[in-house]
């Protein structure tokens, strides 16, 4: 796909300073089926490089869609220039950072390819499984559909760097709403969130093709559920809530460019500072939250980030106290706080930034049996439906689609407009019980955006069920 781009990349290299180049292709397919009608087959091929220069104190990039000689030749010369002009301003001299030049090759394990399957036998598939949603005239609303991307990813540097990668990406999503009078509920499969790397084999594991008709049930037993119950009470989340609590809550604040300024004028700072990190409790001794790129079937893997640093399993925080961030060999540079290979881009006409990938909370020893029959008086939640944060990542309220009393630790009936509210530390602090590998499930959302110009990034988070006290519970109209 590359031929021939590593010999001409190597003809125009500068004279000297750090010269990179991430070339990278894309192919994404979706097929959709809403109301049993086929949507319009979304498909797109993309292909181009970033070029990252240092010079001196700069640092440059330039984007490139034309990979010629000429083409990277012009991507080299104006990330130079670039790199000059930043030097002459810059707070941080980029010539400090030691960049890698990594070598090696990745490449997401397949079972089941997605060109095994022909593309009608992919539409069939959709449509059946939408098709299973509608049992009922209240059904007024419904869809399935599948995503997938294979990016291909060739990084080279000045000095023999080479790392070669293929992720592929799936993404399967059911959704169901269910409307009598003025009333609408809504079930979603994983709160469309069940993004994993892979092949077809995904969709198996993914309850895509069991799922449905439960997904319909409780939509229409949400119908005539009473409302949430609200006060000071225990809350047990699922994993397809988990997730996005670990990313708003856990994942933003510890981006170590939003701790420094980056973000301040666009997605917001951090509550986290600098002078927390080795010290500060974030939760309590149950929470234990990992970065981990090398999980080959999480949806964030890799082998190296887009700067070529080496991915590794690392604790972020352990046993409730904070020990490093999300920060990028760069971000590590200048702040000296210790980091995680995360700079990331959303496609080559971006540069890397610090990004979540795959960032999780380790599983604890509770069956979904022991967690239920440690609640007294609570509320069951799956499935995010709303959210929102403060711009420090501090205050939050979350909604979910679907919830159920626990009592005397039972489950007992289903209410409807389930929501809790909270701050990030005495949250965490609240953490009592993490469910064991059996409630672990795999997690993601490929629409998470940060930056200036935008990115919009596939990030991952494995997760178990997990047991929180006093938590300020509502409900909803």
């Amino acid at each position: 796909m590359f031929e021939g781009l590593k010999q001409r990349f190597h003809d125009v290299l500068p004279a000297s300073g750090f010269c990179s180049l991430r070339a990278e292709h894309e192919r994404t397919e979706m097929i959709r089926v809403r109301q049993n009608v086929l949507q319009p087959i979304q498909t797109s091929e993309d292909e181009g490089a970033m070029v990252t220069r240092i010079v001196g104190a700069g640092l440059g990039y330039a984007a490139a869609s034309d990979l010629s000689t000429e083409g990277l030749r012009r991507g080299v010369e104006r990330a130079g220039y670039w790199a000059e002009a930043t030097a002459r301003k810059s707070v941080f001299d980029f010539s400090r950072v030691a960049m890698p030049h990594p070598r090696g090759e990745y490449e997401t394990p397949v079972a089941k390819a997605w060109d095994s399957m022909s593309l009608a036998e992919k539409i069939a598939m959709a449509t059946r499984e939408c098709e299973r949603l509608k049992t009922d005239d209240r059904i007024a609303d419904f869809e399935a559909g599948i995503w997938y991307a294979r990016t291909t990813t060739l990084y080279l540097t000045n000095a023999g760097g080479e790392a070669r990668r293929v992720t592929h990406r799936v993404y399967p999503f059911l959704r169901v709403t269910a409307s009598e009078g003025t009333a609408s509920q809504t079930r979603s499969l994983g709160a469309l969130g069940i993004c994993r790397q892979g092949g077809l084999e995904i969709l198996d594991g993914a309850g895509f093709m069991t799922d449905g008709p439960q997904l319909t049930e409780e939509a229409l037993a949400l119908l005539k559920a009473p409302n949430c119950p609200s006060g000071k009470m225990d809350l047990l989340l699922e994993a397809d809530q988990m997730h996005l609590q670990i990313h708003e809550s856990i994942g933003h604040p510890l981006e170590l460019d939003r701790i420094l300024g980056d973000e301040r004028n666009y997605a917001g700072t951090s509550f986290v500072k600098p002078e927390y990190f080795g010290s500060f409790r974030y939760g309590s001794e149950h929470l234990n939250i990992v970065f981990d790129p090398t999980d080959t079937q999480a949806f964030a893997s890799y082998d190296f980030d887009d700067d070529g640093a080496k991915a590794e399993k690392l604790y972020l925080i352990e046993k409730g106290i904070l020990k490093r961030a999300l920060g990028s060999t760069i971000s590590q540079a200048r702040s000296g706080i210790p980091g995680v290979a995360n700079s990331r881009a959303d496609t080559w006409r971006r540069p890397p930034i610090d990004r979540m990938a795959n960032v999780n909370l380790e599983p604890g020893n509770a069956s979904m049996e022991e967690l239920i029959g440690a609640v007294e008086r609570g509320v069951y939640m799956r499935a995010n439906n709303s959210w929102s944060i403060d711009d420090s990542r501090n205050k939050f309220q979350f909604g979910c689609e679907y919830g159920r009393l626990i009592e005397n630790g039972k489950l007992v009936g289903v209410v409807k407009n389930p929501n809790y509210r909270g701050v990030s530390q005495t949250f965490w602090n609240n953490l009592k019980m993490v469910g064991d590998a059996s409630t672990v499930q795999r997690m993601g959302a490929i629409n998470c955006g940060k930056g200036e110009p935008n990115q919009v990034m596939r990030v991952g988070h494995v997760t178990p069920t997990a047991l929180f006290t006093e938590v300020d519970v509502f409900g909803g109209e």
